[in-house]
């Protein structure tokens, strides 16, 4: 089976996803390519110019992309928290740690309108997506990633950084509990601008998620992240609170036109 996902409209300039699923048992077959070749169709009347998979290191699907034009653009790095090893007394310390300066903000599914422009600012100091993305943060995207969520009925948290004029989001952390997560929750975007890094906001509002998870939805038990292979600053914030490697993933993107 092969899946195709189509964000925004028609035409837009952002990467659609795929994801193709063939058997073991019926695999070297040329199932993968008739699929692909299916997929592609509908790419190219959905007039997109790009596309993105996401693969395990070491599976069949690796040289199976790089053969059908495929290049590896991320390594992301999966790892995953498990909550009842995180002492609830260390996560307060880190919490009343905060920064002179900022104060905490939070939400639940789409950002208030008075917050959307400076989430979609605060979005795009995650330059290194941006590169294979190609498509600009801004309040309506932000919007819409958050409908999407709600639509498939999963619950979107959002803790925020303010600064001390209270309109720029300095950094941000988001959690993905889904409706069917059988107690793991999803780790989604986090980032703090640049003229904002160095003063431990990235933990902050990190350990700020946690204890808000703890009393909202205290079933959930594991929370599961990709990191970039190279941001060792996030890796770090993250083997801080307790994350521990579980696998390794590769994002590999091609153009449209080299599809069959």
């Amino acid at each position: 089976v092969a899946a195709l996902r189509l964000p925004g409209e028609p035409g837009a300039d952002r990467p659609a996803e795929i994801d193709i699923q063939v058997r073991p048992g019926h695999r070297r077959r040329g199932l993968g390519r008739r699929l692909l070749a299916a997929a592609a169709e509908g790419l190219r009347a959905d007039r997109r110019t790009s596309v993105i998979a996401q693969v395990h290191a070491g599976t069949p699907a690796v040289p199976f992309l790089e053969s059908h034009g495929f290049e590896c653009v991320l390594v992301l790095r999966g790892m995953v928290l498990r909550l009842d090893e995180v002492p609830p007394e260390r996560i307060a310390r880190l919490v009343a740690a905060g920064p002179a300066g900022y104060r905490l903000i939070r939400w639940q599914g789409v950002v208030p309108d008075e917050h959307a422009t400076a989430l979609a600012h605060a979005k795009h100091a995650m330059a290194d997506l941006a590169e294979y993305e190609g498509a600009p943060w801004d309040a309506h995207r932000v919007r819409e990633t958050a409908e999407v969520v709600a639509k498939r009925g999963d619950d979107l948290y959002t803790v925020a950084a303010l600064d001390a004029s209270g309109a720029v989001v300095a950094g941000f952390t988001e959690i993905v509990v889904p409706h069917d997560a059988a107690g793991r929750a999803a780790q989604y975007d986090t980032a703090v601008a640049p003229e904002h890094r160095g003063r431990r906001l990235g933990i902050w509002v990190k350990a700020a998620m946690l204890e808000w998870l703890a009393a909202e939805r205290p079933e959930v038990r594991e929370i599961e992240t990709d990191n970039l292979g190279d941001n060792e600053h996030m890796l770090a914030v993250n083997e801080e609170l307790g994350f521990r490697v579980e696998r390794e993933s590769l994002e590999y993107q091609a153009p449209v036109s080299v599809l069959p």
